[in-house]
């Protein structure tokens, strides 16, 4: 799982105490003549096939400041957010000194006081390189939190023998791909697509089709709950109905990632963070198997979010100098290109696209297109509190048990509650 929280997560998380694993250890520090040194404990928030590259790559700071010791701990996506603030909450022991945070995670940190401010510290080496969506992730009140670290978007992954024996081609709308599951269901018995129902940002496709949005932020208005919002609910449930489409409120990832790895199912929605863990399954020995085209469109066109992580300084680190260099480290092209190609994640340097593997790589060229079209999420504090709300109602419109109507009504009021200020 990549954005948002699953239901069972989301219980786990908070039941979370703080571990003693971070930065209150020997900070350490700038010796003399400017050289650092002392641990840098970094919080990595990477999937299974993806953590022993990033772990590998931390290491690699070690060879570039020898007088540095990096600690390396992977922190379950689900849990990380929660654990953090327990650790610094708690007056910072066990907190790390740098976590690689969810883009919608940095301005609920930056806003709470957790996190350094990385305007004019090395962290921020040659910020005109960064995409500019990228960087919009970053800020918060005018001041720079985050160092930008991968981009990413959603698309519509599918098995391109499955498609190709129902004698269909990958779904260009969510009528497409309705019309093209019945096909694949009478051809090969398999069902056509997995969505994923227990994490709201599968819901965001929806909504960006219909050609709404969570809030107009400029308007201070709620707006999930206009009709764009009621047909998203509604055009998810009907491909559930009809059988197009299965679902999971539990276990979705692993769910999701099973039915498309073993050929269960021809299509899921996914981002570039499962392309990996995807081409290992069986159904994909033949890697050229794995097609990947934007996600299908609603009635006003095709919209996907923007996501991506940012590397983040916690500001009652013991060892601010050498958090900074490690922050620019992990996001140096010579990082972001080989992560590239080990992982086929996005780079937020436009530098990095020119470098010949990366330009090669067809996954990235897909992405990349799609996330220059992406729609920018609300960058607020409570942008990541803002998928509670649908989580509490999209399983239960999948599942028949709640109206679209009722589910988008709930969702505004809900946030008309969390948001502070004069929200309409």
């Amino acid at each position: 799982m990549r954005h948002g929280i699953t239901a069972t997560a989301l219980i786990a998380a908070i039941a979370l105490a703080a571990t003693a694993c971070g930065g209150d250890g020997d900070g350490g520090g700038k010796q003399s003549g400017g050289k650092i040194s002392g641990t840098v404990t970094y919080w990595d928030t990477s999937n299974e096939a993806e953590k022993g590259t990033y772990e590998q790559l931390a290491h690699g700071f070690e060879k570039k400041y020898p007088d540095v010791k990096v600690k390396y701990v992977n922190v379950p996506f689900g849990e990380a957010l929660a654990k953090f603030k327990n650790a610094a909450g708690s007056g910072g022991s066990g907190a790390p000194d740098v976590l690689r945070a969810e883009v919608a995670w940095t301005q609920d940190l930056a806003n709470i006081g957790y996190l350094a401010k990385l305007d004019g510290t090395p962290a921020l080496a040659d910020q005109s390189d960064y995409l500019p969506k990228a960087a919009a992730g970053t800020k918060f009140k005018g001041a720079t939190y985050g160092v930008p670290q991968v981009i990413d978007t959603l698309g519509l992954f599918y098995n391109k023998t499955m498609l190709k024996d129902a004698g269909v081609r990958p779904p260009t709308s969510w009528a497409e791909l309705k019309a093209a599951a019945k096909k694949i269901k009478q051809k090969t018995g398999k069902t056509g697509l997995y969505l994923r129902g227990d994490d709201a940002y599968w819901y965001l496709p929806f909504l960006y089709g219909e050609g709404g949005d969570l809030l107009d932020t400029g308007a201070k208005k709620v707006t999930v709950d206009d009709a764009p919002g009621v047909k998203a609910f509604a055009t998810a449930r009907d491909l559930v109905a009809s059988g197009a489409a299965e679902t999971d409120a539990t276990d979705g990832w692993d769910t999701m990632q099973h039915a498309i790895k073993n050929g269960d199912v021809a299509m899921t929605i996914n981002g570039p963070w499962a392309i990996e863990d995807t081409l290992a399954g069986k159904a994909f020995k033949d890697k050229s198997n794995l097609g990947v085209v934007p996600v299908p469109a609603g009635g006003k066109g095709r919209g996907a979010p923007q996501g991506g992580h940012n590397l983040t300084v916690y500001a009652g680190s013991k060892n601010l100098d050498a958090s900074y260099a490690f922050a620019r480290y992990m996001s140096s092209p010579a990082v972001q290109a080989k992560t590239t190609e080990k992982l086929s994640l996005l780079p937020t340097r436009t530098s990095v696209y020119s470098d010949k593997t990366v330009a090669a790589n067809p996954n990235v060229k897909f992405f990349k297109a799609a996330v220059d079209k992406a729609v920018e999420r609300p960058w607020i504090p409570e942008g990541n509190s803002l998928f509670q709300a649908i989580l509490v109602q999209l399983p239960n419109v999948l599942a028949g048990r709640t109206s679209p109507e009722k589910a988008a009504t709930s969702v505004g009021d809900a946030y008309r509650k969390l948001l502070k200020g004069d929200w309409k």
